[in-house]
């Protein structure tokens, strides 16, 4: 059973206002504000720096250097290779090279306009094909295979009734733009400890990093995240630098300091969603039936490392998204250059794996003149219980595809949308129309739940029951507007049977959870909820003991919490009120706080052998989107969305609809507008809102219907829920393949058709695809046709 459909805990706060963000608080006598001094090379050798004329603008205290970190003059949580202040080199325009501290903002402004700094120009390798040509890479190429896809793709063109195909596709970089840009406070105090409050999805490895830096032990550093206003993996390592230089400052003047970027210096400084190349090879039957695909991958990691591996691995992972493919090798590679070091971003590189193999799927499609629809089903995951085997419900990596949904919500978003009738329109529709096209495509998303690094499967919780009833609730997670609170808040107030009106959720601090994982993974709620129940538990588990004296029972087990009461079973009637009952357990000395920890079981992965079981369960879900492209323009417009996505026993509707919503509507975004841009010097030109354009309210379809699975609980999971933050973001791949959809009415139907549609599919780009369809054939009075006209025996 679905849990209640509450809206945000911090609602209200939001609205009107009142909640309280990093750079929000009420800023302590003498706090310094730092402002960075960046290159505006991309790479460049630093000869000598000035500090002179910044010292001597009023205001300015000190301008802060490498000379001045105690400990190590590092700030990654991993891969010990980005200086926090650079001894010698910058490698992107935008690298921070000193940063000055102000009274004022203005005055650190002023000073940072002031610094002197003499660069030495270095070639620059800027993209991949630049990085792959000068082999600037981060790591070398690994691999994952099944079977022997060369065999079946050498044989497959000489046989008859198998087809080979290849091409290349590639995704371009999105910018976070979460409202709330990075923030970081610190205050040193006289005994050395240090207290910062950061706008980080990931506290622990803030401290961690904070701690190196000034040459600390963890436990004299403590990291608190109030809240977020938004993340979406930008602040799961990238915000450590911005902590790491506030503390830092506050070590060496005594005084607090707070960090804050405004817009165009966290679009400037900070990393992407990877650009991606992919280029594939592919093997198939006379019915779209994939056999074999050879596909490799890489990624832009920018600079440094960053999570660059680990993204390019879950994209790995990801390049079959829901197909099963019989024999399959995938490669991937991190290549090196000189632009911002790209990070994690909501799907962490399942995106761009998803994205090569709807492209595949779409070139099988149309080049064998079948409905993309009918292909992408026949192709799909099917264990023994929808018709298929067990080797069908086997992904490339070893890992059993099990409570495998994707036909159910494939047939119950087909009927919803009524799919058959919607293709019938859409080809009359182009079959009479001038200068528009239409176009629809139904995708599906098959999602792996985990961190793929073994040891961030773990979270805790500490829960702290007062005299009169309320209750502190403190979890490893970090709130950055998905609800996270809200649903933490459902479990705690479910296993104890209280009202969730007791709980007062604190903000996320590392002197009250250590140890813990990032907010990040899709994890937040399946982690932390699993630890917060097992610490509710435990507690329960001690009051049932003192309900049992206080109702003269002789059985602690057969009590009920609930109703914010505790009763017999048999006999509801009895009552002792939470209240009272917690007064009298601690009467009795019975302790009132506990600890709650969880890990996830059964994981196991061999990265040499490229096997394993990487993830507790898949989250599973369709798309259908319908579109019309202007053919003059190259504009679109979004006619609608129909969504079926499987959340498990939802521990919350109404937020895992906001997520489903928003998740659908940031992706569309990534595939259809949010274009960066770079120019030959590697500045980046689309550095605000002026000219780096997201989707608003104008691009969401009147029809937006969003269906959450039902009968759905997942089992091991906390009450049978499933993870929401990342899976929705991938349903959006429908967009774009409705876009290539109505580009292909825009030529001559029949199979060898191909529609090539750039990454992001802007205006310009979708316009240019309109143009290569139109000149691969001459168009006669309405015969612009799409994929319904395809084939006449589907």
């Amino acid at each position: 059973m679905s849990g209640p459909a509450r809206h945000h805990e911090s609602a209200v706060g939001h609205v009107t206002g009142r909640a309280v963000y990093t750079d929000d608080q009420v800023r302590p006598t003498g706090q310094l504000t730092a402002w960075p001094v960046v290159s505006p090379h991309a790479h460049a050798r630093v000869v000598a720096v000035d500090t002179t004329a910044a010292l001597a603008v009023p205001g300015v205290v000190v301008v802060l250097g490498p000379e001045h970190v105690p400990g190590v003059n590092d700030c990654t949580g991993h891969a010990a290779d980005e200086e926090l202040l650079p001894t010698g080199l910058v490698h992107y325009v935008g690298h921070v090279v000193r940063w000055v501290l102000g009274e004022t903002e203005d005055a650190a402004r002023l000073g940072a306009e002031a610094v002197r700094v003499d660069y030495e120009p270095l070639p620059a390798v800027l993209g991949i094909d630049a990085a792959l040509a000068t082999g600037s890479v981060h790591t070398q190429p690994k691999r994952i295979l099944r079977g022997d896809p060369d065999a079946v793709l050498d044989s497959a063109g000489s046989e008859g009734g198998r087809h080979v195909l290849s091409g290349e596709v590639r995704t371009g970089a999105q910018d976070h733009f979460y409202l709330e840009t990075h923030a970081a406070w610190a205050h040193v105090d006289p005994d050395g400890n240090v207290a910062c409050t950061v706008s980080t999805q990931h506290p622990s490895e803030t401290q961690g990093v904070v701690a190196k830096v000034l040459g600390l032990p963890r436990s004299r550093v403590v990291v608190t995240c109030l809240r977020m206003g938004g993340g979406f993996g930008g602040k799961e390592s990238q915000c450590h630098p911005f902590a790491a230089v506030a503390a830092l400052a506050s070590q060496v003047t005594g005084r607090p300091v707070r960090v804050r970027l405004d817009r165009q210096q966290d679009m400037t400084i900070t990393g992407k969603r990877h650009p991606f190349l992919g280029r594939y090879r592919v093997a198939f039957d006379d019915d779209g039936r994939l056999l074999a695909l050879d596909a490799q991958l890489v990624s832009d990691g920018g600079w440094s490392l960053d999570l660059s591996d680990p993204v390019t691995s879950r994209a790995m992972f990801h390049v079959d998204n829901g197909y099963f493919v019989p024999a399959l090798r995938v490669t991937g590679q991190v290549a090196r250059t000189n632009h911002v070091s790209h990070t994690a971003f909501r799907g962490f590189g399942g995106p761009q794996g998803m994205l090569v193999a709807e492209e595949v799927l779409d070139r099988v499609a149309r080049h064998l003149g079948l409905l993309p629809e009918l292909v992408r089903e026949r192709n799909l995951y099917r264990g023994p219980e929808d018709g298929g085997s067990v080797e069908r419900a086997t992904t490339h990596y070893g890992q059993r595809v099990l409570d495998n949904r994707l036909p159910r919500i494939w047939r119950e978003l087909s009927e919803r949308a009524d799919l058959a009738a919607r293709r019938a329109e859409v080809s009359a529709f182009n079959s009479r129309a001038t200068h528009t096209r239409r176009g629809l495509a139904i995708t599906p998303v098959k999602f792996g739940i985990s961190f793929t690094k073994s040891q961030y499967n773990q979270a805790g919780a500490l829960v702290l029951v007062y005299l009169d009833g309320s209750i502190q609730l403190n979890h490893g997670g970090t709130e950055m507007g998905q609800g996270l609170h809200t649903k933490m808040l459902h479990v705690a107030a479910s296993t104890l049977g209280v009202d969730v009106g007791r709980f007062r959720a604190m903000p996320t601090a590392t002197d009250k959870v250590p140890n813990t994982s990032a907010t990040a993974a899709s994890s937040g709620s399946d982690l932390n909820g699993m630890a917060v129940r097992a610490a509710c538990e435990t507690i329960r588990d001690r009051l049932a003991v003192v309900a049992a004296r206080m109702l003269g029972r002789n059985s602690p087990e057969d009590l009920v919490f609930a109703d914010d009461h505790v009763f017999p079973a048999k006999e509801p009637d009895r009552r002792i009120g939470f209240a009272e009952l917690a007064y009298t357990a601690y009467d009795q000395l019975v302790s009132l706080s506990a600890t709650g920890y969880y890990r996830t079981p059964n994981l196991v992965w061999d990265p040499e052998a490229g096997r394993g079981t990487p993830f507790h369960y898949y989250a599973f879900g369709a798309a259908l989107s319908e579109v019309e492209v202007d053919g003059f323009t190259g504009t679109f417009r979004l006619r609608s969305v129909d969504v079926v996505h499987d959340v498990g026993d939802s521990l919350n509707p109404l937020v895992d609809l906001g997520q489903v919503e928003g998740g659908f509507v940031q992706g569309m975004g990534w595939l259809t507008m949010e274009e960066c841009v770079w120019d030959d010097d590697g500045r980046l030109r689309t550095f605000a809102p002026s000219t780096y354009k997201i989707p608003t309210v104008a691009e969401i379809p009147e029809h937006f219907e969003v269906h959450l699975l039902g009968d759905a609980a997942q089992d091991r999971t906390v009450l049978g829920s499933k993870a929401v933050g990342e899976p929705p973001f991938m349903l959006a791949l429908s967009v774009r393949e409705a876009l290539r959809d109505a580009v292909a009415g825009f030529g001559p139907a029949g199979p060898g058709q191909r529609v090539e549609l750039a990454v992001p599919a802007t205006p310009e780009a979708t316009l240019s695809a309109v143009d290569a369809v139109r000149s691969a054939g001459t168009l006669g009075t309405g015969s612009g046709r799409g994929a319904g006209e395809l084939s006449a025996q589907q």
